[in-house]
């Protein structure tokens, strides 16, 4: 089994925005996210087309796809990017089967130096839903830092909850 990754493509667009709008609501609840704050399908594509012609300074989304044999199986993205300074990332492995067996943390270790590389950070900030058992454990297992635990809305797309504050600084690489 050979992992790699890429930058998203336009054609990956309507996968990544279907694996939110398709999903049942008990699966996004454990990830934290809110099943009537999606944005319309629609929407959602346009504004992520629109900012992949982007340069990476003016970026507002990155994704990065997750390859098993060259096929996509998840991805990676990360928001809130200040360029030469943070960003927030998430994590996603589209298919149970690929969940709980490592892969994610394999997957983890080619994304984030890319992270780092292409938006010259001096900072990296992952937020999980605390009861999202997946996430906690890999961040930690990748070298992130648990900083706080608080209650909070994480993002455009989730509800009020408690969230573990992780983060992995520029000297903590390489993973």
């Amino acid at each position: 089994m050979k992992l790699d990754i890429r930058e998203m493509h336009s054609y990956d667009i309507e996968i990544i925005v279907d694996y939110f709008v398709n999903a049942d609501h008990s699966f996004l609840r454990g990830m934290g996210v809110e099943k009537n704050k999606l944005p319309k399908r629609a929407d959602w594509i346009e504004k992520l087309k629109i900012d992949l012609t982007k340069p990476y300074e003016k970026k507002e989304f990155y994704y990065v796809i997750w390859l098993i044999d060259n096929k996509a199986v998840g991805h990676s993205n990360i928001n809130m990017i200040e360029f030469d300074s943070i960003a927030t990332m998430h994590l996603h492995l589209w298919d149970k089967e690929n969940r709980k067996n490592g892969l994610g943390i394999e997957f983890l270790k080619l994304t984030i130096p890319c992270y780092f590389e292409k938006f010259s950070l001096k900072k990296l900030i992952c937020e999980p839903f605390s009861e999202n058992v997946g996430p906690n454990k890999a961040l930690k297992k990748v070298g992130f830092s648990l900083v706080k635990i608080y209650d909070t809305i994480p993002g455009w797309i989730n509800f009020y909850q408690v969230v573990n504050r992780y983060e992995l600084k520029k000297e903590q690489l390489p993973l």
